[in-house]
């Protein structure tokens, strides 16, 4: 992380010309330290082994004596195969040449030789995919060679090379970037020595032990901008300090039509102490599907107007919006708070008037989509900003309409649990509260998989459901039939289900409708007009339809697990008991597995932390908005207990006050400058 090599063109290597400049480029590497810092994610062993030991099928490296002449067969078109007897102690065993002919005059009895290729066991043989002949220069063999992750005209053996004559040219002068009681602390290797070995270990071990490093070090330098910007940010104290009655927060609580569960209640007692204080909140509010978070940021808005504020409440879409607002009405109603609503299909009358009202300070709390960050919606007195599905938004949305206050309170909202290993991640700038509890009187929702044989017992029982005055929602993963995909449709699907279900209305929702043609279709649902709603995954985040009892999803192995959760957190919202059916055909063991999951648990945690041991962080939140990082070498389920490490050493580092005066520590302070966290005035 040297200011210097991050300085220094990677045209500063020998050997990088410009057109190669540009390929690397395309890899993000315009410098000698970034160069220095694309680090292999794999390698390729080409120690030699004893074919004894070998497993089939495995790629190995042997030496070996030839013991026999080579028999070329031509076939195709300029296509060969060349066989020839090969002594390698102790055995003898056939090596197979495809196309390189041109070998033939070379490969005489006697001759020594090092192969690389895949083994059969079972034949006594080797498909040859590279060769060593004496004398031909370089050696790899009883070496591991770093494998790059490459695009345009990159190969392996530039790359290489490349990283090589960097290493030779300016390894010398990398400079060590941890604190020396660190790099004691935990016996790291010196980082000169570090990044020499990642591209050029000796052994796996050695290897191992740089990456142990520079894991490490990725790991602190993410959790160090994480909380010097905390500490900042406390520090500044340029928030609303909101002054309320937390009586009044009781009263309110008590009025509820039902009993709040004790992870409400606790979560609802840590924002009321955030709200009072004069730092900006910055929290997270992470609760599984139906687990009462609309009630808790209701709470916060209540008190935040009680304290002579306004509150914004942000949601991915119309109808969500509508249904929030229709909520927050109902509570507020006996409080004489006033409750707006602001998307784009208001009319230019309605939304002029809506936005001077909230600029007069005649409205409360604003319920709206996107349309809440538009330039001219302004605001007299913004206190709390809330963000409903936080990962629909990009993170320079929310940070908008932040801006549209005087640095207000921030209350962001998921119902995508987030396994502790990533909230602390990718959230490390927050403070994360987690609902654990249902509400009393939810009845878990039963799930089932089924094969595709079994779909006329699947209508039947929709239409058993549908008699009892139920709805059904029947999942799809396309919207139009594909060639390249053996999957059901939703169009083909609707008329499927309008054709045997004639006694029922049945609708049909995808992502290619219009807002106003969907909302139109989700009303109609609401008000059981339909009674079988046929969509694709558009209504994963949709209205609360509590009279809807049936999931029925479609090729269920070619969802997420949290996406399987998530639609089937639409059901299971009313009094009566909910039924999620999975149809699927699973060929391959991870989706069986994905898929007998959800049928033992209800529980949103346990199946996201299944889904991250499934699928790997890199694909949980399928978004880059969601603000998780990406790293160079560290994993976040294999590194998460060096995640630990490096988060309490950067947090003990930043909450001394001699990290923000004293000589030693100023290289760190320079770091969280060239990152935005700290201004000019912190390092003086």
């Amino acid at each position: 992380m040297s200011t210097d090599l991050h300085k220094l063109g990677v045209r500063s290597v020998a050997g990088v010309t410009p057109a190669k400049a540009k390929d690397l480029e395309a890899l993000g590497i315009d410098s000698v330290g970034r160069l220095l810092e694309y680090f292999p994610f794999r390698y390729e062993d080409y120690r030699i082994r004893n074919l004894a030991e070998v497993k089939d099928g495995e790629k190995v490296t042997i030496q070996g004596k030839l013991y026999s002449e080579p028999v070329l067969s031509m076939y195709g078109r300029n296509k060969s195969r060349m066989t020839c007897r090969l002594f390698a102690d102790p055995l003898v065993i056939t090596t197979v040449w495809f196309n390189r002919h041109f070998l033939k005059d070379r490969l005489r009895p006697g001759l020594e030789l090092v192969l690389t290729g895949k083994w059969d066991a079972r034949r006594q043989q080797l498909t040859v995919a590279e060769a060593e002949f004496p004398g031909s220069g370089m050696s790899r063999s009883g070496t591991l060679q770093p494998v790059y992750s490459l695009a345009g005209g990159l190969s392996q053996n530039w790359m290489r090379k490349t990283v090589r004559q960097a290493i030779a040219q300016f390894g010398a002068v990398v400079p060590e970037v941890l604190p020396q009681e660190l790099i004691d602390k935990y016996g790291f290797m010196p980082r000169k020595q570090a990044i020499y070995r990642i591209h050029n270990p000796d052994g796996f071990e050695e290897g191992k032990q740089a990456r142990r490093r520079l894991v490490y070090e990725e790991l602190f330098f993410f959790q160090l901008k994480m909380h010097a910007f905390r500490a900042i940010q406390r520090k500044r104290a340029d928030g609303v300090a909101h002054e309320f009655d937390n009586e009044d927060v009781r009263q309110f609580v008590r009025g509820l039509p039902f009993k709040l569960t004790d992870s409400q209640k606790r979560v609802i007692a840590d924002i009321l102490r955030d709200l009072k204080e004069p730092y900006c909140m910055n929290r997270l509010l992470q609760g599984d599907v139906g687990s009462g978070k609309t009630i808790v940021a209701a709470a916060a808005l209540f008190a935040t107007v009680k304290a002579g504020c306004q509150g914004a409440l942000m949601v991915p879409t119309e109808i969500l919006a509508e249904q929030h607002k229709k909520s927050l009405e109902q509570l507020f109603e006996p409080y004489g708070i006033t409750v707006a609503l602001l998307t784009g299909s208001l009319t230019d009358r309605q939304r002029r008037d809506t936005i001077a009202a909230l600029h007069m300070g005649l409205i409360d709390i604003v319920v709206g989509t996107h349309a809440l960050i538009q330039d001219d919606v302004l605001f007299r007195k913004l206190g709390l900003v809330v963000t409903d599905e936080q990962h629909r938004f990009g993170v320079n949305q929310r940070s908008v309409l932040r801006r549209k206050g005087m640095n207000p309170d921030v209350l962001t909202m998921t119902a995508t649990p987030i396994p502790r290993t990533l909230a602390i991640t990718a959230f490390g700038d927050l403070d994360v509260s987690t609902l654990r509890e249902l509400p009393q009187g939810r009845k878990p929702i039963r799930t089932y998989l089924v094969g595709h044989d079994k779909l006329e017992r699947v209508i039947a029982f929709i239409r058993k459901e549908a008699a009892a005055g139920r709805q059904a929602y029947v999942i799809c993963p396309l919207i139009e039939e594909s060639d390249k995909l053996d999957v059901q449709n939703a169009i083909d699907v609707h008329a499927q289900f309008s054709q045997v279900l004639p006694e029922l209305r049945v609708g049909l929702l995808h992502g290619r409708m219009t807002n106003a043609e969907k909302d139109e279709v989700m009303r109609e649902f609401k008000d059981n007009r339909v009674q079988v709603l046929v969509s694709t995954t558009v209504v994963e985040v949709g209205v609360d339809v509590p009279n809807a009892t049936v999931m029925v999803i479609y090729d269920a192995a070619r969802f997420g697990l949290s996406q399987l959760h998530q639609l089937r957190g639409r059901v299971g919202r009313g009094e009566h008991q909910s039924t999620c059916i999975l149809i699927a055909d699973p060929k391959n063991e991870t989706a069986k597995e994905r898929l007998r999951v959800m049928t033992e648990t209800n529980d949103g945690f346990e199946i996201a932390r299944r889904d991250l041991e499934l699928r790997g962080p890199g694909d949980f939140f399928g978004t880059k908005q969601s603000g998780l990082p990406e790293f160079k070498l560290a994993d976040l389920m294999s590194d998460f207990e060096m995640m630990e490490m490096a988060r309490d050493d950067a947090a003990e580092l930043v909450a001394r006050p001699s990290f923000w005066t004293a000589a030693e520590t100023l290289p760190l302070r320079e770091f969280l400058q060239r990152e935005q966290i700290l201004e000019r005035e912190h390092l003086d």
